[in-house]
Order: structure tokens, then C-alpha cells, then sequence
């Protein structure tokens, strides 16, 4: 059985999350996809943070058929470490092959992780680009992992360049949000009035 993970601060999620969930899922024949959106997350700074329970909700509204969305971290008290997830994930499925979803910012800055080297020895990282022609520097850099006993996976797939910055802007600024999330997303925004101030 595979399983994948797929965290982020989801803030709100958008279409390009669920592109690169549904890409990944197909091309690694993934069984089991789990969204794990962060409480607090370890590597950026989050000051516009929606509420737990909303950016949960979002995500379940986002992720139907063939996904399920886990609030493992969200229960959590403190800090979302990614090693953490993976020993609990290894736990709940010791004979799953376990994939761990990440863009590719976040592998260029993955040696300053927390106990990464355990990450690395339980699952397999899969790294999508987010945006054209980085894929000669993230090889570079998965090189790398790999000599340290890692096995990286880099995910040749077309990007949707949409970051979560850019949809709170559209919000601030009163715009459609339809281009940027799924229509259920965008009126769950409207009815709870997230993102309006700074």
C-alpha cells in the first residue's frame, strides 16, 4: 500500500494544492492521500493565520473522492515538526510505503529541518516544482539527499503557479475568487469573512 502525506498551513488551500495532490496521486499510484493541514508551522512565519477549525474545513471542502483529510497536527500542542507526523504515520501503517509531499522551496531548505535525516530514513520525499525551470537545481540538491541515504522523487509536472499569499490579496481586495479556489472554498471564505483585515 502506498500513502502519501501532504501538509502545508493550507492558508487558504487553493487550486494549486489540489493540482499537485491529484497529479501526484496519479503518477505514484497512490492508495492512501492524506491532506494534514499544520497548527503552527516550524520554517515561515504564518501572521495571518486563519483559525484552526476553519482552514480544516477548507481543506475537507477542497479534497472529495480519493483524499481524506487528517487533523493529527491540528490536535497537536506546539510546533507541526514533519518528523513527528512521519513516526506517527509509520506507526499507524508499519507496512505502507510512506511519501511525503512537499514544493520544491521547501526541499532547497530541508538540511535546516528538524531531525531531517530521520525523515529521510522513513519515507520518500516527492518534490514538485513551482515554478519553470528549477528542475537542474532541485536534481542537484536531491543528489545530495540521496548520497545521505534518501530517496527523492522529482516530480516533472506542470505547475499552478497560485500561492495562498496572492488569494488572501484577492480577498483584501474584494476580487473573484473563483479562478483561484474551488467554489465551495470561496463561499465558505465569504460566509466566515476570512482574510478582510491584514
Amino acid at each position: 500500500m502506498k500513502t502519501a502525506v501532504f501538509g502545508g498551513t493550507f492558508n487558504p488551500v487553493h487550486n494549486g494544492h489540489i493540482r499537485m495532490a491529484e497529479e501526484v496521486k496519479s503518477a505514484l499510484g497512490i492508495d492512501r492521500f492524506i491532506i494534514m493541514p499544520t497548527k503552527i508551522p516550524p520554517h515561515k512565519q504564518a501572521s495571518e493565520l486563519a483559525p484552526d477549525a476553519d482552514r480544516l474545513e477548507m481543506c475537507r471542502l477542497a479534497f472529495r473522492d480519493g483524499f481524506s483529510v487528517s487533523d493529527w497536527e491540528i490536535r497537536r500542542e506546539g510546533k507541526s515538526f514533519s518528523v513527528l507526523t512521519m513516526r506517527h504515520l509509520r506507526e499507524q501503517y508499519p507496512d505502507d510505503e510512506l511519501y511525503f509531499i512537499m514544493g520544491s522551496d521547501m526541499l532547497l531548505c530541508f538540511r535546516e529541518w528538524y531531525l531531517y535525516k530521520e525523515i529521510l530514513s522513513l519515507c520518500t520525499l516527492v518534490v514538485i516544482s513551482r515554478k519553470s525551470g528549477d528542475m537542474q537545481e532541485l536534481e542537484a540538491y536531491a543528489d545530495d539527499l540521496r548520497t545521505e541515504g534518501g530517496n527523492v522523487i522529482i516530480l516533472p509536472i506542470s505547475p499552478l503557479e497560485i500561492s495562498s499569499t496572492e488569494v488572501r490579496e484577492a480577498i483584501r481586495k474584494g476580487n473573484e475568487l473563483y479562478s483561484f479556489v474551488p467554489n465551495e472554498v470561496a463561499e465558505y471564505i465569504q460566509k466566515n469573512n476570512l482574510y478582510r483585515k491584514r
